[in-house]
C-alpha cells in the first residue's frame, strides 16, 4: 500500500496549481522521468519553460550556476528585472553576491547554534502534545504540525509570542499565495500588479516590511539581543551591514519558508504514520533517529520546485535550451525517482545514504534551515512516539493549491494513547 494513489492521468498541467490540489501529479512526473526528462512545458500565463524531473539531472544541473542562474527569480512566474531587484533575497543571487550574504547569515543557522535550541524545542513539543493528544481526534496539521514551527519562529527570531499567529498568517499568505484558504489575493485568479514590488507579489509582504522595521527599532531602543536577527544585522568582516531592503526581504523569507516547510514536513510524517502502521513501532525502538528525519523530509518535499534561467545556449537530453529560457528543477519528482531511491513511494525510516533534494542539495543554494528542520522533526516524533500506541486517518486530508509549496493543510487523525 502506498500512502496515496496518484489520481492524475499522467498528463497533468504542471503549470496549474489545481493539478496539485488533490496531491501531486506523480503519474505525470513518472512518465516524464521515463520518457521526456527535459520537457518543454506549456505555461498559459507566461513564457514556457523546461521541466527537469530526474534526480541525477537535477543534481548535475544544480551545480552549474554559471549555466543556470538563480538571478532572475526562483518561481515559474515571469517578472521584470525591476520587480526581481525589489523582491529578491539571497536565494535569488549567484556567485560572490550569494556567498557574501550567505556567509553573513549562515552563522545564525549553523549546526552548533541550532543544537542549542534542542531543549527549547523539546519543551514546546511536550506542551503541544500533552495538550493535543488527549483530545483523541483532531486536525494534526492545525494542532501539532503548525504549532511547533510557529512557536519556534518566535524563539529563533526573538519576536513576542502574541505576534506569532499574525506572523504565521502573513507567511502563509506569502508562500501559499495561490490558495484561497490562505490569501484574499490569489496569484493566478486576480491582478496583483499593485504589489509587484513586494515579495511573492503579495500585500502580506508590505505588512511584514512594516513589522520588521518596527521590530528592529524596538530591539535597538531596548537593547534586546534575543533571537538571530541582531546576529544577522552585525557588521560583516569588511564593516558592511545588510541593507534595509535586503533585510526586510530576508525577514519575509524567514517568516514564510522557515515556518511552512517544517509544518508540512511534520504533517507528512504524521500522515505516513497513519497510513503505514509499521512505522510507529519502528520509531519506538529508538534505532532510526539518525535516518528518520531525512526520510520524513524526503517524503514531504515541501519545496516542490525551484526555477533557474539559462545564461547561454546548451544541449541536454537532445534538447536545445536557449539563453534566457526558464529551467525548472522538480525536486518532488527527483525525490520519487525509482533510480535514486528503492521503493520511493514507501516511507522507509531506516533508509541509508538518503540523497534527497528537499533542501536543494547539489549546489550552493542548499537550505540554510536544514539543521533546524531536522532537529524539529526528530524531537517532535521522539516525543510523539513516547505517548501513543496508534494513529489512524479520521477523514479526508486536504492539500495546498500550489505547485510551488506542497503540503497537507488539513490532516484529521485519531490517536490511541499509551
Amino acid at each position: 500500500m502506498t500512502l496515496w494513489t496518484p489520481t492524475d492521468d499522467g498528463h497533468a498541467d504542471l503549470s496549474s496549481h489545481d493539478a496539485f490540489a488533490n496531491g501531486a501529479p506523480l503519474n505525470t512526473f513518472a512518465r516524464l522521468r521515463r520518457d521526456d526528462p527535459m520537457h518543454w512545458t506549456e505555461y498559459a500565463q507566461g513564457e514556457n519553460y523546461w521541466s527537469v524531473t530526474r534526480h541525477a539531472d537535477i543534481l548535475e544541473l544544480n551545480r552549474q550556476t554559471d549555466l543556470l542562474s538563480s538571478a532572475r527569480g526562483i518561481r515559474i512566474e515571469d517578472q521584470s528585472y525591476e520587480e526581481y531587484l525589489a523582491r529578491r533575497t539571497f536565494q535569488e543571487t549567484d556567485g560572490a553576491e550569494h556567498m557574501a550574504t550567505r556567509i553573513r547569515v549562515a552563522k545564525a543557522f549553523s549546526r552548533p547554534v541550532i543544537a542549542q535550541f534542542e531543549q527549547v524545542i523539546r519543551d514546546i513539543c511536550v506542551d503541544i502534545l500533552d495538550n493535543t493528544l488527549p483530545k483523541g481526534s483532531f486536525d494534526a496539521t492545525a494542532e501539532i504540525a503548525r504549532q511547533l514551527p510557529m512557536r519556534m519562529l518566535g524563539r529563533i527570531m526573538g519576536t513576542p509570542d502574541e505576534d506569532l499567529p499574525w506572523l504565521v498568517a502573513k507567511g502563509d499568505a506569502l508562500i501559499a499565495n495561490t490558495d484561497p484558504d490562505f490569501t484574499t489575493h490569489v496569484l493566478d485568479k486576480m491582478t496583483t500588479d499593485e504589489f509587484r514590488m513586494m515579495p511573492f507579489n503579495s500585500p502580506a509582504g508590505a505588512e511584514l516590511f512594516v513589522y520588521a522595521k518596527d521590530l528592529m527599532a524596538r530591539k535597538a531602543a531596548s537593547g534586546d539581543r534575543s533571537g538571530i536577527l541582531p546576529l544577522i544585522m552585525e557588521p560583516a568582516a569588511d564593516g558592511s551591514v545588510m541593507p534595509e531592503h535586503e533585510f526586510r526581504n530576508f525577514f519575509c523569507l524567514l517568516v514564510a519558508a522557515g515556518n511552512d516547510t517544517t509544518r508540512y514536513s511534520i504533517a507528512a510524517g504524521l500522515q505516513a504514520l497513519a497510513h503505514q502502521p509499521e512505522l510507529l513501532p519502528l520509531l519506538q525502538t529508538g534505532t532510526v533517529w539518525d535516518t528518520a528525519p531525512d526520510e520524513i523530509i524526503r517524503w514531504a518535499t515541501p519545496a516542490i520546485y525551484f526555477r533557474r534561467t539559462a545564461t547561454r545556449d546548451f544541449e541536454y537530453h537532445g534538447k536545445q535550451i536557449k539563453a534566457g529560457q526558464k529551467v525548472v528543477y522538480w525536486f518532488l519528482s527527483g525525490n520519487r525517482d525509482e533510480t535514486a531511491f528503492d521503493n520511493p513511494m514507501r516511507v522507509n525510516l531506516a533508509r541509508q545514504n538518503n540523497r534527497h533534494m528537499a533542501f536543494g542539495q547539489g549546489g550552493p543554494h542548499v537550505c540554510l534551515g536544514m539543521w533546524l528542520a531536522r532537529l524539529e522533526v526528530r524531537v517532535l516524533f521522539e516525543e510523539l512516539a513516547k505517548r501513543i500506541r496508534k494513529i489512524e486517518p479520521a477523514g479526508d486530508h486536504k492539500y495546498l493549491r500550489s505547485n510551488f509549496v506542497g503540503g497537507l493543510k488539513s490532516l484529521p487523525v485519531t490517536v490511541t494513547l499509551n
